[in-house]
């Protein structure tokens, strides 16, 4: 008996906003909890356009780099902060612009007993992806730790900017962090 063959590969979207958004996904910690911070950008093709049906989604520690998940090697930890997921979920709007509510993550420790700098895991589904693709937030101002990091020391130092968000010097706690997906400034993206 022969059975039906192979499902073709399919790429990603453009159907993504039909059930993977959720009101709350934005908030990785809701609206106005103490310490919050904002991180904004915009997610651009390889010709610089923006690309309106991506959908970025974020994973992070606590800020005391605790994770509340059983795979955290230390344990599961309970947040400290009330409403705190690690987890956040943004589509992209018209013009490519998408915004994550979350707290500044802490440092996580490294298997060797160094450390990991203050850094955010991003995933970005988008249109043209057969899977999706992986990259980091870290911050401008954590630069001692940034220079210690055991993943930005292996990345090319004319690209590592790619993977600092800036923060904005006018509106404190607002931080940007725009992604390209090809091409001229290219997001650094991790082979996982």
């Amino acid at each position: 008996m022969t059975g039906p063959g192979l499902t073709p590969s399919q790429t990603v979207g453009p159907y993504l906003g039909m059930g993977l958004p959720w009101t709350d996904g934005p908030f990785v910690v809701p609206e106005g909890t103490p310490g919050a911070i904002t991180i904004t950008g915009v997610v651009r093709d390889g010709a610089g356009a923006p690309v309106p049906d991506a959908l970025v989604e974020t994973w992070q520690a606590d800020p005391d780099g605790r994770f509340g998940h059983p795979d955290d090697p230390r344990g599961a930890a309970e947040p400290k902060v009330a409403g705190f997921r690690g987890f956040g979920r943004c589509p992209t709007d018209a013009d490519g612009s998408y915004r994550i509510v979350t707290l500044r993550p802490g440092a996580l420790p490294c298997p060797d007993g160094g450390t990991e700098a203050p850094h955010i895991d991003v995933s970005l589904f988008s249109r043209g992806l057969l899977d999706r693709v992986v990259t980091r937030i870290y911050f401008g101002d954590e630069q001692e730790a940034n220079a210690a990091d055991p993943v930005l020391r292996e990345v090319d130092p004319d690209r590592a900017g790619t993977l600092i968000a800036k923060a904005d010097p006018a509106v404190p706690g607002l931080f940007r962090f725009d992604i390209t997906m090809r091409g001229d400034g290219e997001t650094v993206f991790f082979d996982v």
